[in-house]
Formats: structure tokens, sequence, C-alpha cells
């Protein structure tokens, strides 16, 4: 895990940095002393407190916090390609892609550095921690910036598979367009007027029993919960969504039913190298009874 990255108050007086950090985080105060005493607690530079240096008012402590047991995620990830510059997996539905909240050592993130030996691993987009599917990751900072750029300027095509239940009257192929928020602190985005800022393109790919359909999704934009909200504005929402078109609460624990949303591939040209890459996943919705 990186470490956590502490920003020391300018305007505050403390007559050491263990004060300050006792002060900080009072449940830890004895480990922290530890950490320090051990050399590890560094500032920006990487040279290690002491038990005695003084607080460095405006400066920066970069510490490893220690991670409460976490029960295991039972799915895999499953490494499509690797080389010197990236990882691509298969990511499976329930394991977050990097550590927050509950989720710290079972992510993506923590189990491929610590499986591949690659410490500066780093994902190049997001991928929901409900959504299965293509994942991209960087191995080395020096390469970082280029394939997140090609994220940022929406120069990746991604593809998306959903099963939803599908309303009568809803014609397909169509394309959404729609102007999407997303509040800290609220777990559903919405839709408000305004400028477009989240376009998708949806396609039928073959009906289902039970008046479900399985459909394609072309993404221009990358949204918060962009597909999902789309979908569910269609009244199509997507087969185990527990977020919209209601939100539902779910056992952290329940994996048995999976949103069924599938990142099915990415393709893009190398910034690196101008060589095409193509990636797909392998895995396949449950809803579609394949």
């Amino acid at each position: 895990m990186n470490p956590t990255r502490l920003a020391l108050p300018r305007e505050e007086a403390w007559g050491s940095l263990v004060s300050y950090l006792e002060a900080r985080f009072p449940a830890d105060a004895a480990r922290l002393r530890e950490q320090v005493a051990a050399g590890e607690v560094v500032d920006e530079l990487g040279r290690p407190f002491a038990l005695d240096s003084p607080y460095p008012a405006g400066g920066l402590a970069y510490l490893y916090r220690d991670v409460a047991p976490e029960a295991r995620v039972p799915f895999e990830v499953e490494v499509l390609h690797r080389d010197d510059d990236l990882v691509v997996v298969d990511k499976p539905h329930f394991l977050a892609v990097t550590p927050r909240g509950a989720w710290v050592t079972e992510t993506v993130l923590v189990r491929l550095r610590r499986a591949l030996d690659l410490p500066a691993l780093s994902p190049a987009h997001r991928l929901d921690r409900p959504t299965a599917g293509v994942l991209v990751l960087t191995t080395r900072p020096e390469v970082r910036g280029a394939y997140q750029e090609l994220f940022a300027r929406r120069a990746v095509e991604k593809v998306y598979e959903a099963v939803v239940t599908l309303p009568a009257g809803l014609e397909l192929p169509t394309t959404v367009r729609s102007r999407i928020v997303k509040q800290h602190g609220v777990h559903q985005a919405r839709t408000v007027p305004g400028e477009v800022n989240a376009i998708t393109h949806v396609t039928l790919q073959r009906e289902l029993p039970g008046g479900r359909a399985l459909v394609g999704l072309r993404p221009e934009t990358g949204r918060t919960h962009q597909l999902r909200v789309h979908l569910a504005g269609l009244g199509a929402p997507i087969v185990g969504d527990d977020l919209y078109p209601v939100e539902r609460e779910v056992a952290p624990d329940d994996y048995s039913a999976p949103l069924q949303l599938l990142a099915r591939s990415i393709a893009f040209d190398d910034p690196l190298t101008g060589e095409r890459r193509e990636f797909a996943s392998r895995r396949t919705l449950d809803a579609t009874g394949d």
C-alpha cells in the first residue's frame, strides 16, 4: 500500500512530531511511537523522524497505517496481459480496485502488488467495485501519466455488456445524452438539467427469458455510475443493481446477486509505441445463462 501523506498544519505548534501524531491518532499512539522509533515515519525527502524530532510546521510526514484484518473476497483476479509498462486484468465482481473505506488489502491493487512484486503498480482508470471486466494498470510512475491521459481525453474505446430488465416499448439502439452529477457523501449520482457531460450508446444484443435482455454499451464519457444511471433512466435497470433506480441495503459479504455489468473490452493506440492494443474479458454475466 502507499503511505499515508500528512500535511502538517503550519498554524499549529507542537513540541515534537510525536506529540502531534499522538493527538491526531490517539487510538494508535503506542504503535506510532514504535514506528517513529524504528525510522518508519519520514519527511518528503525520505529522511526518518526520531522520537525527539521537533514538529515541522507546514511540512509533510509519510507513514504506513496498520490495517485491520479483512475477510477475503472469494473471487480471483485474472491477469490477461503483462509487459514492462502495463498489467491488464480481468477483475471479478465485488473486488474494489484501490483501497478505500472497508476494503484495503482486499483490493485489486494490493493483491497484485503483492502477487506480482510490483510496488509501484497503479490503475490507469476507474472500475467500480460491483463491476467486473477489463482493467488496465501501469507498472511504473514514469509511464503512468501517458496512459492516464489516454483515458482523460477519451482516446480509449470501451465496450460494456449488461443484463437489464427490458421495458415494453423501449426501442434500441439508442443514445442517451444527459448531465450527471455526483455529490460527495451521497451514494447515488443523478441526472440534472444543464450541459451534457455523459453520453452512452446502447444496443440490443439479444433478448433473454423473463423479460430481460443483454445489451451492449459504448460510453463516450466516463461519469461516475454513468451506465447505471442511463439504463435506469431508460426504465431498463441493470439486474443486481442495489443503487438504481432505488437504493437497497445489501450486506458487504452477500455475493449472491452480482451487478450484471461487465467491462467487456478496451482498445487504444499505445501512447509510447503507437501499437494498437486490444484486451477482452473472458468472463460471462451469470444472468445470461451462458
